[in-house]
């Protein structure tokens, strides 16, 4: 039986093939080097690369390893991160044209501690706009196609990252979610994707110049052609700010589970606030027909008792101020002239994000407060459940759509047209409430023949049991598909 190439190995893989010795950190690097050349210009994934650099840092993991040391797990392979990570000599632009001379002097927290585990991070890949999108493509580094068909979107923000795992472009990835920016492209491109429970992983030289300040809601999480590669990748970096940390120590809990019928688990397919394509609710249905053959228990309902629209409502309210603090002060005012002239019943996505973009502090307190009510009935919901499995957007990958603005553009769901906008819901049912999200492949859309992702939500602090979950999902039902072309 022929080898399976690196390029369809996990990142776990790559480091036992270097340490066993049937491949080195050179011959690693230079593989994808190869791939980066050969398929990269068709999506576009890859925006920015050192191989020269990487070289030497391979050569100087090579000489560690034959004198019988290693850094870590992830010794000697090759990976790239998200455009908004620092990364030194490499620009920080987060896609706007405005910083496009803002090179890193320093690595973030996050690059700093993969490489401390062995990886050899060689470049960057392809975000949208200041990362509020679900399509990758902006002013400096254009647009990232899907490699299942480029003339879909790879989703966003984190597209680039998706998109070049799945092409086999990079060993593993890093990105950064607040609005589902790890987990839709992960949906979308059909690999391994983990939002951490906020607050687990520095987000220090993860920021847009000048902020120094680390945003609600907002998170760096890993993305991987395996859900191993998750949890060692989450391990590696996941702990305390190394400024502000003092007396600070992370433990997550192990899983207490460790077959997939011993899981009790509620499946949710869709929802008032964002209607699902029927393939993907019929997929999930099929995974938890599945699920019960195993032993597991499921039960189909929502999770807990809320106004879905209000909790939606109070997402936007907790993370919009996040994304409009970013804009320069002359934008801020004019979206603040323009909800002073809205009319009370204008809602509008347009008008929805305007208002909680420029709230006060007295109602975005109200909501935050809502939030830890929110956060309680979650909390019950979760000694009764194991976890919530849900969408984690609309449909598959759709086409992507660059000409017109955001806030008008529309998507067919179920031969209907919806807003573009509403599927944040599926976002914000875990991102709201701070808990972890885990997103694992199950398979392509019988009539798309797209990738679909399940979405794994679990407790606060319950990182290592979704991840653990994909594992088995992984085990048993398979994991990442090739798309042609990429084999």
């Amino acid at each position: 039986m022929a080898a399976t190439p690196l390029h369809r190995r996990d990142a776990l893989g790559i480091a036992e093939d270097i340490r066993e010795g049937r491949t080195s950190a050179v011959e690693a690097l230079e593989h994808f080097r190869d791939r980066v050349e050969r398929l990269n210009p068709v999506i576009n994934a890859v925006i920015a690369d050192d191989f020269d650099g990487a070289r030497d840092a391979a050569e100087g993991l090579d000489r560690l390893q034959r004198r019988g040391y290693s850094l870590g797990p992830f010794h000697g392979v090759p990976m790239t991160v998200k455009e908004s990570y620092d990364l030194t000599g490499f620009r920080t632009t987060w896609g706007d044209p405005a910083y496009a001379e803002n090179v890193a002097e320093a690595d973030s927290v996050v690059v700093e501690r993969i490489k401390r585990a062995g990886a050899n991070v060689f470049g960057k890949t392809n975000v949208p706009l200041n990362l509020t999108d679900w399509q990758s493509y902006n002013a400096v580094y254009g647009s990232c196609g899907n490699p299942w068909d480029p003339s879909r979107t790879p989703g966003g923000s984190s597209g680039g990252s998706a998109a070049a795992l799945v092409a086999g472009l990079t060993g593993l990835e890093f990105g950064s979610d607040i609005g589902a920016s790890v987990r839709n492209p992960a949906h979308f491109c059909g690999v391994f994707g983990h939002k951490p429970t906020y607050g687990i992983v520095p987000k220090r030289g993860h920021w847009k110049a000048p902020s120094m300040a680390p945003s609600d809601i907002a998170v760096c999480g890993p993305l991987a052609r395996s859900a191993r590669d998750l949890k060692a990748a989450l391990l590696a970096v996941a702990g305390d700010d190394p400024v502000y940390g003092a007396g600070w120590k992370l433990e997550l809990p192990k899983p207490e589970k460790d077959d997939l019928g011993d899981f009790r688990v509620c499946l949710m397919t869709t929802s008032p606030v964002s209607d699902v394509e029927q393939e993907y609710q019929d997929a999930l249905r099929d995974l938890a027909g599945r699920l019960e053959a195993a032993g597991a228990t499921v039960e189909e309902r929502d999770p807990i008792d809320v106004d879905w629209f209000e909790y939606h409502l109070d997402y936007f309210r907790l993370f919009r101020p996040v994304t409009h603090s970013r804009l320069p002060l002359d934008a801020y005012r004019e979206f603040q002239e323009l909800v002073a002239n809205l009319k009370d019943d204008d809602d509008s996505y347009f008008a929805m994000n305007a208002r909680a973009g420029t709230i006060t502090y007295y109602d975005w307190a109200a909501a935050d407060r809502r939030r830890y009510d929110y956060r309680d009935k979650w909390a019950a919901f979760f000694r009764d459940f194991d976890l919530l499995l849900c969408p984690q957007a609309a449909s598959a990958a759709f086409p992507r759509n660059e000409d017109q603005p955001r806030e008008v553009r529309e998507l067919e769901i179920n031969g209907r047209k919806a807003g573009y906008n509403d599927q944040l819901f599926w976002a914000g049912i875990s991102g709201a409430v701070y808990l972890p999200g885990t997103v694992a492949p199950i398979g392509l859309g019988a009539k798309s023949g797209l990738p679909l992702g399940v979405q794994i939500v679990g407790p606060y602090m319950g990182d290592l049991t979704t991840i653990r979950f994909a594992h088995l999902l992984e085990q048993a039902f398979g994991g990442v598909q090739v798309p042609k072309g990429y084999e």
